[in-house]
């Protein structure tokens, strides 16, 4: 990932507008990622569009593929567009696919319409990261990120709010509709963000880049020194050369249940919740905890990795996770469930990112951007499987189930990431930013 460029005077302020901009990109990223699960068991009652709870499991892992295709094809397209033209058209995309599923008539336009939202998603996140990386202030880059995925929970805790005031009154699509309106903000964005400077200078274009460095008094960053190109294929081989193929699927698969976890939750949460008994209001109540405890997860997830060790820490919370998601199988006073999905969210959210911090301090520099991305990537086939894990289960009356078997993809990851706590790696790497672990969330 690119290195922050150092930052003075107006420079500051041009940090600021560039982290502001982004920061309102996710939190409509977020809006539009949790809308679903929010408005779900609407749907699921009022039985719009002929929705089944089988269908509903896949029509939530149509958006988790797609923000699969988005996530490995965001970087390809950046390098040739831009980062600030990727980020413009992945807000356009979703909120024109959300359109779509507002009107739509069919499941299977709805499906549509969530699947190229979902790439639009996938998108934007890890474009965003680079963006802010780009511009943040020097030692403040991991910080900065950090707080910028706190827009992502926040987005989650606004969905629960749209399903809550607009869904009982007007209906399901008046929520989609909702998350029509980032498309204003499309031309916002166009106008006031600045370019990447790492992706002007990569792209030989100097004197754009000397001039957008002189206007805000900001230092250029230093030129690559050579293509990537094939290299990204020899990194990839190096993550099976001698005894690291143990290390690398130890963390593929801790990644795949993590990311499972994650998502079926994010999905299904509210409707396992009515199946539990609660009401809808109650329902909605647990997704806005849930995401606070993101925001508070992903802030001192990081403090008690640096202290204790990040495997050590991602096993322990997903063990913690494993026992809070199992916990909410059991109707308990309301207040103590409250508390439960409140630390579940923060050990959840955080639990997945300690996976990434662990592969990052765990591979050499060359190797990192690699090793972070490919786990990553393999996780992301356990967030398109859990939505419709989730799905199965309900349209098989063991609805019941959902958390425990939630909960079983907790325990597999905690068991998984803590084989390779144990294992000593082969190329300890020296600290450095924590921008691409974050990066990969």
């Amino acid at each position: 990932m690119s290195s922050s460029t150092a930052l003075s005077g107006r420079g500051s302020r041009l940090a600021a507008l560039v982290v502001g901009l982004c920061w309102l990109a996710v939190l409509f990223d977020g809006l539009d990622m949790f809308i679903y699960g929010s408005v779900l068991p609407h749907m699921l009652e009022q039985k719009a569009l002929g929705i089944t709870p089988g269908r509903a499991g896949d029509l939530g892992s149509y958006a988790t593929f797609g923000m699969l295709v988005g996530a490995l094809t965001a970087g390809t397209v950046a390098d040739r567009i831009g980062r600030k033209k990727l980020m413009v058209c992945c807000v356009a995309l979703f909120s024109l696919a959300s359109g779509l599923c507002a009107v739509a008539g069919s499941v299977t336009v709805f499906g549509l319409g969530r699947t190229i939202a979902g790439v639009g998603l996938g998108g934007l996140l890890p474009t965003a990261i680079s963006m802010v990386t780009d511009y943040a202030r020097g030692g403040r880059g991991a910080l900065t990120v950090g707080a910028l995925m706190t827009a992502h929970h926040a987005g989650g805790i606004l969905s629960a709010y749209v399903a809550k005031w607009l869904v009982e009154p007007v209906g399901w699509r008046a929520a989609f509709w909702v998350c029509v309106v980032p498309l204003l903000f499309v031309p916002v964005l166009a106008k006031a963000m600045p370019e990447s400077l790492s992706f002007l200078v990569a792209k030989g274009r100097a004197d754009e880049a000397r001039e957008l460095a002189a206007r805000y008094e900001v230092e250029l960053p230093a030129a690559p020194a050579r293509k990537e190109g094939a290299d990204r294929w020899a990194a990839l081989a190096g993550l099976f050369r001698g005894g690291e193929w143990t290390q690398t699927l130890l963390y593929w698969l801790a990644s795949f249940g993590g990311l499972l976890l994650v998502y079926g939750v994010a999905t299904w949460l509210p409707t396992l919740m009515r199946g539990e008994g609660y009401n809808l209001g109650s329902a909605l109540t647990f997704v806005v905890l849930f995401n606070l405890g993101g925001i508070v997860g992903m802030l001192v997830a990081g403090r008690a990795s640096d202290r204790f060790g990040a495997p050590r820490i991602s096993a322990i919370w997903f063990a913690l996770t494993a026992a809070g998601v199992f916990l909410l199988s059991v109707h308990m006073p309301l207040a103590l469930t409250f508390t439960v999905v409140f630390l579940t969210g923060v050990f959840l959210n955080s639990a997945q990112t300690m996976i990434y911090a662990t592969v990052s301090l765990r591979s050499s520099p060359g190797n990192r951007a690699t090793a972070v991305g490919w786990t990553s990537g393999m996780g992301r086939f356990g967030a398109v499987f859990g939505p419709w894990l989730g799905g199965q289960l309900l349209a098989a009356d063991h609805g019941s189930w959902g958390f425990t078997a939630f909960a079983l993809a907790g325990v597999s990851s905690m068991v998984f990431i803590g084989i390779a706590a144990l294992r000593t790696p082969k190329r300890p790497a020296p600290s450095g930013s924590h921008q691409d672990l974050l990066a990969a969330s």
